[in-house]
């Protein structure tokens, strides 16, 4: 499909004009960075984009619901689709291209290829979500190699899936420079996600408890806790007096980014997480920190 313009920002459907757009970009010394989403856009996306308009030359953002990493195909069938909305939040924050490509354009050949993930996927939410990250290496290779970026941007909201996309990015050998960027909170500190917008109101009202559990562990950290259990165990003690509507999926603590567990005393780099289910939506949040950083 032939290039199309919405306002300022460029369209694109197929893979093959998306991959010419780039090679213009590029030929005139463009840096192209590259932000994929699912679309449901929101201002966590937003922040993703204006960073990329900070660090590259040409900014390509991907709208694709892969239906590789959903387990439940009605839960992917009910995902939330807003497309005009979406257009105007990534042209309001600088992209300049968006690709939007069909399962047809990303699946020639349904699932006959597909990229399997042996590490980081034993814990947090590949636990409960077996396949979930296979689909999503499996679909970003495939976009890594249509886009072929000099950038790509994640939130750290999916810290599990950035440790894994990082891994993906070096054991193929991708010339790509992967930026993290801190999780984008309401001012109630739920994390931003386009599955907010499956909460009750009732649920919408207790959210934001997750995070404040989350904090609750940290603090214990902070006061000199080092024990993994006794960590997990301020977070559990935190939800078990302010959660009602939710059910805990887990909590855990790993080191970052190995997602390993390691012997008490907990020391270096970790990842705190968790994962709460509510009636249509299933919320994960985390923090990330070291505790050499921690007073």
């Amino acid at each position: 499909m032939v290039r199309v313009k919405k306002g300022i920002l460029k369209i694109f459907a197929d893979p093959a004009s998306i991959s010419r757009y780039v090679r213009e970009q590029k030929a005139v010394g463009k840096t192209v960075g590259f932000v994929p989403t699912m679309g449901s856009l929101h201002e966590g996306h937003a922040s993703l984009f204006r960073k990329a308009v900070e660090t590259s030359d040409c900014v390509i953002a991907s709208i694709f619901v892969n239906p590789a990493q959903f387990g439940d195909r009605e839960d992917f069938e009910h995902y939330p689709h807003h497309l005009d909305q979406d257009f105007m939040i990534a042209e309001k924050a600088g992209v300049h291209a968006l690709f939007t490509p069909d399962e047809q354009s990303i699946y020639p050949s349904g699932m006959d290829f597909t990229v399997r993930v042996h590490t980081k996927t034993d814990v947090l939410c590949g636990v409960s979500r077996p396949g979930h990250f296979e689909g999503v290496a499996t679909v970003l290779t495939k976009l890594f190699n249509i886009i072929q970026p000099d950038h790509v941007y994640f939130g750290m909201k999916d810290a599990q899936q950035a440790a894994i996309i990082s891994s993906l990015i070096h054991s193929f050998h991708y010339s790509i420079q992967m930026h993290l960027c801190p999780i984008n909170r309401e001012s109630d500190g739920l994390a931003r996600s386009s599955r907010n917008l499956r909460l009750t109101p009732d649920e919408r009202q207790e959210a934001p408890e997750v995070y404040r559990g989350l904090q609750a562990g940290l603090l214990s950290m902070k006061n000199g806790e080092r024990r993994r259990d006794q960590i997990i165990d301020a977070v559990m003690s935190y939800y078990s007096s302010h959660l009602v509507l939710g059910a805990v999926d887990y909590v855990d603590l790993l080191s970052y980014p190995e997602l390993t567990r390691r012997k008490d005393p907990i020391s270096g780099p970790f990842i705190l997480a968790c994962a709460i289910n509510y009636r249509q939506a299933r919320l994960i949040d985390n923090i990330t920190a070291n505790t050499a950083d921690l007073s």
